[in-house]
C-alpha cells in the first residue's frame, strides 16, 4: 500500500535518550517501563517496551532510540505509555531497537 508524502509527514519520529528503566511486572508479556528524554521542546515521555530478551536495563540506560511521539497516550495496566519506541523483529521475533548512527540532540526529528 502506497502512502502520500502528507501521510508520512503526520508521523512524528524523534530521537530520545533513555534516562530511566524499570521492570514492568504487571505487563502480560515481559517488558520494561522506559523514561525517555526528548529535549526541552518535548520533555520526558514514558513508554512500555517488550525488549527484555535482547536488552538489560544497564545496556538501555543512556541509549538513544527512535520513537513516535504523536500517538495518543495508551493505558497499559496502571502505566500510561506516552510514545511508541520503534524496532524490528529479528528471526526469532525479538525486538531490535531502532537507533541512530551517531549521537544527536534529543528531540531531533526524522526528515
Amino acid at each position: 500500500m502506497e502512502i502520500s508524502w502528507q501521510d508520512f509527514e503526520k508521523v512524528d519520529l524523534r530521537v530520545g535518550t533513555i534516562v530511566d528503566v524499570q521492570d514492568f511486572p504487571e505487563a502480560r508479556k515481559l517488558a520494561y517501563q522506559l523514561k525517555i528524554d526528548f529535549g526541552p521542546e518535548i520533555g520526558l515521555r514514558k513508554s512500555s517496551a517488550q525488549i527484555t530478551t535482547l536488552y538489560t536495563k544497564d545496556v538501555l540506560m543512556g541509549r538513544q532510540i527512535v520513537a513516535v511521539i504523536n500517538f495518543p497516550p495508551k493505558q497499559i495496566g496502571k502505566f500510561m505509555s506516552e510514545c511508541l519506541v520503534t524496532g524490528f523483529a529479528d528471526a526469532h521475533g525479538n525486538i531490535v531497537l531502532t537507533s541512530v548512527e551517531r549521537e544527536l540532540p534529543n528531540g531531533a526529528k526524522l526528515m
